[in-house]
């Protein structure tokens, strides 16, 4: 997805930390490693022109959430501006609910500003690939069926409303015009310029 030519050597440390992080780690919906996420999400930032330190945020935005790496060792070893990025796009596990912890997340990344929205979008639209990848047979399970179709139903109700966040505050970022392209090629359309224009909620299952 990346490699280290034309990379700072922070994000070259950056990567060589997530990848030893996320080792052993696979993406749910195919059995991929887990560090394809964070590569894609650099790829994305790099080519929409983030900043370098946006960039190595990017490399470890979900640190926090999925390994023992708490918000004082980023910061001891990476800097306060690339922690103050991963915390912004860091869920609060301690909201159960998914629709609440999703919520407070969209609000949480709207008040830190343009440069966690960036890594939001391009978490975002390596997601919504993600989901393009899910294995038919997981697909296809009658035992999963309903689940699976509820899971990816809420999984993409939130993207849309992230959509809807990052075009009222990025409206001209090429990443949130990608995010939109992904969801329309998926088949679910962002559509809309409200949270009233969407449908309801999906409950947590």
């Amino acid at each position: 997805m990346t490699d280290s030519v034309g990379s700072s050597p922070n994000l070259q440390a950056a990567l060589a930390y997530a990848k030893w992080l996320h080792s052993g780690q696979r993406r749910r919906v195919d059995g991929a490693p887990f560090i394809l996420h964070p590569l894609e999400v650099v790829s994305l930032l790099r080519g929409a022109g983030a900043p370098d330190h946006v960039i190595v945020a990017g490399a470890l935005h979900d640190i926090i959430e999925k390994t023992d790496v708490d918000a004082a060792d980023l910061q001891a070893r990476f800097g306060p501006a690339v922690a103050t990025v991963v915390l912004a796009v860091t869920e609060d596990a301690r909201i159960i609910d998914y629709e609440q912890r999703k919520a407070a997340l969209r609000e949480q990344v709207a008040r830190a500003g343009q440069e966690a929205m960036l890594v939001f979008a391009a978490d975002k639209i390596s997601k919504v690939r993600e989901l393009s990848l899910q294995r038919p047979e997981r697909r296809q399970s009658r035992r999963h069926a309903g689940w699976s179709t509820r899971r990816r139903d809420r999984r993409l109700a939130h993207y849309r409303r992230c959509l809807l966040l990052l075009r009222k505050h990025l409206p001209d970022s090429p990443l949130v015009k990608q995010l939109a392209a992904e969801l329309d090629a998926i088949g679910a359309p962002g559509g809309g310029s409200s949270e009233g224009s969407l449908e309801p909620p999906l409950r947590a299952c």
